[in-house]
């Protein structure tokens, strides 16, 4: 079984009358994501008020949302009223490689915001010195382009793999997945992958939890005022942050790490929730907690009418 051309979504074979349950749960996710996050970019973009470093960073999540579940949804909409739930070698390539860049930029992301409350609160007089329009566009361009860079070549060594099999237990494409059902030796690929979880993953999340507890120090020294404001801009990152981690250590413990007992159907859940929850959660904390953006929202919906 050499040279595969396609794969097999074999979770999908199961599903029966569900899948249009499932198809319906999914469809009405996706326009949500859509429309929540449709609204945070715009309500960024049209705002001049807003066009500052934290807003601009909380568009481009939403931006990146958008980016990572277009790859995701449409095809996983399209196999829940498929009955053969197949995709092609170079398409499921692809879809890869856009879902993790998508995870790998959300940490990139993450990690400048990190880094833009801490220079606000630590040098509050230096900020807008420090954190220039030019600079954030820089460290955005470098930080969502390098993870890239690092999954072409992860790309590139899958490609030169030869398969055996073409039965994915996933309902999307996964590199790991992948590598797993070739015949020659995956060594450099694994390798390879726990490079990249380092870079992209791990080492942005120790650097934003040193700029969180950096901050937690000095507003521990600092007024109640200036502790209850630092607070009102950082728990939402904090929020999204935890969320976001817990998901894709739960993805990589599936996926990568052990094969748990647990029901399959749990098991597709777990491994969807970085995915779907955090593309939902974004905008909505955001806007639940950031006074300019809401009413932003609120203006564009009353236009709307």
């Amino acid at each position: 079984m050499e040279n595969q051309t396609y794969f097999y979504f074999m979770l999908f074979e199961r599903l029966g009358h569900m899948r249009y349950a499932l198809f319906s749960l999914g469809f009405v996710l996706y326009c949500v994501i859509i429309f929540l996050n449709t609204l945070i970019i715009l309500a960024v973009c049209l705002e001049r008020t807003m066009h500052q470093p934290m807003y601009i960073l909380i568009s481009c999540l939403s931006i990146n949302s958008l980016y990572g579940t277009a790859a995701f949804f449409p095809r996983v909409l399209t196999d829940l009223l498929s009955n053969t739930n197949i995709i092609s070698y170079d398409a499921c390539i692809l879809q890869s490689f856009v879902i993790f860049s998508y995870t790998a930029n959300e940490f990139a992301i993450l990690m400048l915001m990190a880094f833009d409350r801490f220079v606000a609160i630590n040098k509050p007089l230096e900020y807008h010195n420090i954190i220039t329009l030019r600079v954030l566009t820089a460290l955005i361009f470098i930080h969502c382009t390098f993870p890239m860079f690092c999954l072409s070549i992860s790309v590139l060594l899958t490609s030169r793999l030869k398969m055996c099999d073409n039965k994915l237990w996933k309902v999307y494409c996964h590199n790991y997945e992948i590598v797993k059902l070739s015949c020659g030796n995956g060594l450099i690929n694994n390798i390879w992958g726990i490079f990249i979880l380092i870079v992209t993953c791990v080492v942005p999340f120790i650097l934003i939890l040193y700029s969180y507890v950096r901050i937690l120090i000095i507003c521990h020294r600092s007024s109640s005022q200036f502790k209850m404001k630092a607070y009102q801009t950082c728990i939402p990152h904090i929020v999204i942050l935890l969320n976001f981690s817990v998901a894709i250590v739960s993805e990589i413990t599936l996926s990568r790490l052990v094969n748990l007992e647990i029901p399959l159907g749990l098991s597709v859940l777990i491994s969807l929730e970085f995915i779907v929850v955090p593309p939902i959660l974004n905008p909505l904390v955001y806007a639940l907690n950031f006074t300019d953006i809401r009413k932003k929202i609120i203006s564009l919906m009353k236009i709307s009418r």
